[in-house]
């Protein structure tokens, strides 16, 4: 589940449907009870009632304290974001290229070795370069 802004999140009073499926803190499912009902539930017990599954019929609903929920939604999508170090940049070098370019080329491929990415360096053959295949290897 994607971490979603504050005022997405339906809290307590914000769950306006008729009946939701209740999960308490430890994970326990107490079945399908009337919203007011499982709002006091809740509120017995010193906690949020948090819906966590919206789309599905009755929305799921858990009880936890409302704070730590977004808290832990956030790790989540930090842990799911890709780190810069799975990007890769593709460095593309022709057969025909200035001793300028090249240096260029290299000192980009330098910058992004230091941040962390890897890099990938193709040789490319345009047309009729293919016939000079072995100076590629050069």
């Amino acid at each position: 589940m994607a971490f979603h802004p504050k005022n997405l999140i339906r809290v307590n009073n914000r769950i306006r449907v008729p009946e939701v499926r209740v999960i308490d803190a430890e994970g326990n499912q107490l079945g399908v009870l009337p919203t007011p009902k499982a709002m006091e539930v809740a509120q017995r017990s010193g906690l949020d009632l948090v819906e966590v599954a919206p789309t599905a019929k009755p929305p799921v609903c858990r009880i936890c304290d409302f704070g730590k929920f977004r808290y832990e939604m956030s790790k989540k999508d930090k842990q799911n974001k890709a780190p810069a170090s799975s990007r890769v940049k593709e460095l593309k070098f022709h057969i025909n290229i200035d001793e300028h370019d090249f240096e260029v080329k290299m000192n980009h491929a330098r910058k992004f070795l230091s941040k962390g990415m890897r890099v990938k360096i193709s040789l490319v053959f345009r047309g009729r370069e293919m016939i000079h295949a072995e100076r590629g290897a050069e």
